[in-house]
């Protein structure tokens, strides 16, 4: 593996070579959870992105074959002007810097979420599924079991007690079934407003699709509307989660049997899911891998959590458990080694 200086030179020489500029320089555009880490240059009046992507630790092919699709699906996705897939560089399309994350207010947001909720469907009745790694009890188990590790046991010192298992189980259970018994889709898995960008054209520029999964047919619409980085009132949520059941009932996704409340409760207990991982998963970046940045968030994860488990008269145990040992701790500091 490469020192962090070794990389750096080898991605600026590629870079260079490629654009045929001596002169270039790269800038930080961005990076996220996994080795891979997103540099932007400027040559000839035009804006590029190199995406590193380290093949020992992720391994581009994914990212290539899977935009591919998007594209042709009619999806917004950075195209692809150079690769080597031996050192894991690729020259990309610059979406531009203008996240969801950064753009959304309460005047604009029907209009934006009204266009990715345009692109979702897209993604759910055009991109094939069935050739995906499946979205599966195991994968679903194991994301919820980094909460009890990392959050419980780690951050907040307490191993849960037999009873508690009891209880920690059956919720699981209870959130499994529900996102098993959803229709099976395309699920680009996250969703939400760090990867999805305000372009002049075909909004929106979506990217970090590469680990999309066939799955539950609201999670990405849970990663979208329950963002762990932008809250919004629940009642303006639902008339969204509402309005996306007439797109998937007008598209014929799913029938007249799937009503209001029905619908509500898969994207609920979907949403809590992808929350009670990631409460456990922000803070396993900062105690395993160093990576500080998510803790800022996760009091809106949390309150996520309970907050939807307390609506749920079969999940006020599960919702109570957390609480108990959450109480009155400042979530967004870290506990000592």
């Amino acid at each position: 593996m490469q020192s962090t200086t070794d990389r750096a030179a080898s991605r600026l020489a590629w870079a260079r070579a490629t654009l045929g500029d001596n002169a270039l320089l790269l800038e930080p555009a961005s990076s996220d959870a996994s080795f891979r880490s997103y540099w932007r240059t400027h040559h000839d009046g035009r804006s590029w992105i190199v995406m590193d992507s380290p093949p020992a630790q992720e391994d581009p092919r994914p990212w290539l074959q899977i935009g591919r699709q998007l594209a042709a699906a009619g999806l917004h996705v950075p195209a692809v002007q150079a690769q080597d897939l031996e050192q894991g560089f690729l020259l990309i399309e610059d979406l531009g810097t203008r996240l969801y994350l950064l753009e959304l207010n309460e005047h604009n947001a029907d209009a934006l979420y009204g266009d990715a909720m345009d692109a979702l469907l897209l993604m759910q009745t055009r991109m094939g599924y069935r050739d995906l790694p499946p979205f599966d009890r195991a994968v679903l188990q194991r994301g919820l079991e980094v909460m009890p590790e990392w959050f419980l046991g780690r951050h907040l010192a307490h191993t849960p007690a037999c009873d508690e298992w009891d209880v920690l189980e059956a919720a699981f259970e209870l959130i499994i079934h529900n996102a098993q018994e959803q229709p099976r889709c395309f699920v680009h898995r996250d969703y939400h407003s760090r990867n999805l960008l305000v372009v002049e054209r075909n909004n929106p520029g979506i990217i970090d699709f590469q680990g999309a999964l066939a799955g539950p047919i609201t999670y990405d619409l849970a990663s979208l509307l329950r963002d762990a980085y932008v809250t919004w009132p629940r009642e303006r949520v639902e008339a969204w989660v509402e309005s996306y059941r007439h797109r998937l009932r007008h598209a014929g996704v799913i029938g007249g049997d799937i009503d209001r409340q029905r619908f509500l409760r898969w994207f609920d207990l979907t949403g809590l899911h992808r929350h009670v991982r990631v409460l456990g998963q922000f803070y396993r970046l900062w105690y395993r891998d160093g990576k500080p940045g998510y803790l800022a968030d996760v009091p809106r994860v949390y309150h996520y959590v309970v907050s939807v488990a307390r609506s749920y008269p079969e999940l006020a145990g599960f919702a109570a458990l957390i609480e108990r040992y959450a109480e009155g701790r400042d979530l967004t500091k870290v506990a000592s080694a």
